[in-house]
């Protein structure tokens, strides 16, 4: 099995470094949407699968769970697929329909949870419907993305040290947080070779991830509504938090100035990055670095749909 997921290997990691046009600093985004199955997961699922298999722990007769937003659940059913093995996904109503269709058609079966959890979000009871399949469905293995340190390593030794291998100095770095294995992974190697830089936490509002006040969100690919475990073992100089609007904000700006047809998650931290230099001015303009995790595509009856966004708009004045 390991031998044959290797094959896919060259797929995966080693995706562009673009520079962005900017006033005040340099700045740069790894377009992550180049990896397998158009993700950053494609990083993660990989990894957490050949580590698994090499330990013994993922063999023919596996059936694999996990609970995802969308990324993580494409990439473990695509590879699941080619390694002719079970797949089920545990989604929530936040999910792209676009990825809901597509993980239907890849996935031995997808398990869609309603009830949201007391925090308002979906996580929750998603990791309690994972809980019961465990225990219900023979030789089933949870991946567990929010405590599995190879999520930390897939990082660390993918993005972490390609950031590393490019750049002379780096002086901030932007990284949305999710189930903390991406920002742990890269803040603990940028560290280590840069030791003064500032790793930035971008975060939804909405999500209680940094102690925020928990509401309701309806952009999937970041936030969360439990700490993940991961976050713990993150260097995080500070946290910086966007509204949904916002972050619709940011999305329709790096595309409009810099042709860049980006997700969620990746509005988020380059709305963050301008609201952060707004007005700042340096002797040297700073090397700065944020993520695209994954492309527009699946957000275009969302973030890129104008009654979608009248309507999220509505959202937010009734509660406000």
């Amino acid at each position: 099995m390991l031998e044959k997921l290797q094959k896919l290997g060259h797929l995966v990691g080693n995706t562009p470094l673009v520079p962005l046009e900017h006033p005040s600093i340099h700045l740069y985004t790894k377009l992550e949407y180049h990896n397998l199955m158009n993700s950053v997961k494609a990083r993660t699922a990989y990894y957490m699968l050949s580590s698994a298999i090499k330990r013994g722990e993922i063999h023919q007769d596996t059936t694999l769970i996990e609970s995802s937003s969308g990324n993580l659940a494409i990439a473990l059913a695509t590879f699941c697929q080619y390694l002719k093995i079970k797949f089920i996904p545990v989604i929530d109503p936040n999910i792209n329909g676009v990825y809901e269709d597509l993980l239907h058609s890849i996935s031995y079966k997808v398990v869609k949870v309603t009830e949201r959890d007391e925090t308002g979000g979906f996580l929750l009871t998603r990791l309690n419907k994972i809980q019961e399949l465990l225990h219900s469905i023979p030789n089933a293995y949870w991946t567990n993305q929010y405590q599995n340190p190879d999520n930390f390593h897939a990082h660390y030794h993918g993005i972490g040290t390609e950031l590393v291998q490019h750049f002379e100095t780096l002086d901030y770095a932007f990284i949305g947080v999710g189930t903390g294995g991406t920002i742990s992974g890269i803040s603990n190697r940028l560290k280590e070779a840069f030791p003064n830089v500032k790793v930035i936490a971008v975060d939804s509002e909405g999500s209680v991830i940094f102690n925020a006040k928990p509401k309701k969100r309806y952009i999937p690919g970041i936030g969360a509504s439990t700490v993940p475990e991961l976050v713990k073992r993150a260097v995080i100089d500070e946290v910086v938090h966007v509204s949904e609007q916002d972050t619709v904000d940011g999305c329709h700006q790096l595309f409009e100035n810099h042709g860049i047809f980006a997700g969620g998650s990746s509005g988020t931290s380059y709305y963050a990055i301008n609201q952060y230099f707004q007005g700042k001015t340096f002797d040297r303009k700073p090397n700065v670095v944020f993520l695209c995790p994954d492309n527009g595509v699946p957000y275009v009856q969302t973030v890129y749909n104008t009654e979608w966004i009248k309507w999220l708009s509505n959202q937010a004045a009734f509660i406000s």
